[in-house]
């Protein structure tokens, strides 16, 4: 089980000076993230990732000195614990690949709407995978779809879990399937936690991929 500190610690590497003041107020007035650091290059990036090793570090893609895929690489061989979120303006097809083979726990664009990014971190911390309903396509085809999918009828999960987890797959955060849902946050929690349990899997991304293999939804 992935243990969640009671405040996650966020290094936030990003070259373009407003948009990284940006996710760090957005990330200091939440009580549930503490920024530990910034970085506007990969090297220093990588130096801080180091010395800190926080729970989580969001990387621009397009970083000068080393760009983000290579410091992604690099954060996740050198601090296992440490998840990566991956930034980018870009929805290219190659840049996604490229962040799943070097191990990015979550992909974002920044032209998302700050809650959903915030919610990209949580989940990351929570030590499940996240990504942005544009590129989850991508994903998901990149991961593999099964031939012939079994009939719905033989689904594990109930109803309910079925609709939350064509949710996950569409990418919506928790919070977003609970507002869809009219629900508590906390009973999306626990179908989450039920789901991943039926289809033996360990986080959201897994989920939707082995419901897509099983024709489950």
């Amino acid at each position: 089980m992935w243990l969640v500190p009671d405040r996650i610690r966020v290094l936030v590497i990003e070259d373009h000076a407003l948009t990284r003041a940006g996710l760090v107020t957005a990330l200091d007035v939440d009580p549930s993230f503490e920024v530990v650091g910034e970085a506007a290059d990969g090297p220093a990036g990588y130096d801080l990732a180091k010395e800190l090793a926080p729970d989580v570090a969001v990387i621009d893609i397009g970083l000068p000195g080393e760009d983000g895929i290579a410091l992604t690489r690099r954060i996740r061989r050198d601090l296992i614990k440490t998840r990566v979120v991956i930034l980018t303006m870009h929805d290219l097809e190659d840049e996604v690949i490229a962040a799943l083979a070097a191990g990015a726990d979550a992909y974002c664009l920044k032209t998302s709407r700050t809650e959903r990014v915030l919610e990209a971190v949580r989940i990351a911390a929570e030590g499940g995978a996240y990504f942005d309903p544009q590129v989850a396509h991508v994903v998901l085809r990149e991961l593999g779809r099964p031939a012939t999918p079994v009939k719905a009828a033989a689904s594990p999960l109930t109803p309910r879990e079925t609709q939350v987890l064509q949710l996950i797959a569409d990418g919506n955060s928790n919070a977003e399937i609970a507002d869809r849902l009219a629900i508590g946050l906390g009973t999306v929690k626990g179908h989450i936690r039920d789901i991943l349990e039926k289809l033996a899997v360990a986080d959201r991304t897994q989920a939707a991929v082995e419901a897509f293999r099983r024709g489950l939804i």
